[in-house]
């Protein structure tokens, strides 16, 4: 449960992560005011030392909106118990690194529309042109 957290070959230690627990809101009747069962996951992006160099700044450019000061903040309290909401913020966390962290799709290979395609389409333009000259007021 506290232990290290792998994606894509890295590991992060558990020393890398903060926990921290609130109140949650939310179904729970009484256990609800009384137990801490809110789960925030907080990982320093920008000073994890397990993080190679150029995965950091991929993972940095493609969150930079979910950044706070290099921190990336992950909150769970959709179950009753602290344990599950625990498992439900690891495991958002390596979802959201695993996606951020791919690498670029290859660029694309620049092609020419095929002589098929340039013929549908200039005789689509001629049927198109007839179809609007049909609808104008004949000449007197």
């Amino acid at each position: 449960m506290n232990g290290p957290l792998t994606f894509r070959g890295i590991t992060i230690p558990a020393s890398e992560l903060t926990w921290r627990f609130s109140r949650s809101s939310g179904p729970g009747g009484q256990s609800v005011n009384t137990s801490d069962s809110r789960v925030e996951l907080v990982f320093d992006v920008g000073l994890s030392a397990s993080m190679p160099e150029p995965v950091r700044e991929r993972l940095l450019s493609r969150l930079a909106h979910r950044l706070v000061d290099g921190r990336l903040t992950i909150a769970a309290s959709e179950y009753r118990s602290q344990h599950r909401n625990r498992e439900a913020a690891r495991t958002r966390l390596v979802d959201l690194l695993t996606e951020a962290s791919a690498p670029p799709p290859p660029k694309r290979r620049p092609t020419r529309p095929t002589r098929g395609s340039k013929e549908r389409r200039l005789s689509a333009k001629s049927r198109r042109s007839q179809t609007k000259t049909l609808r104008r007021r004949p000449v007197d």
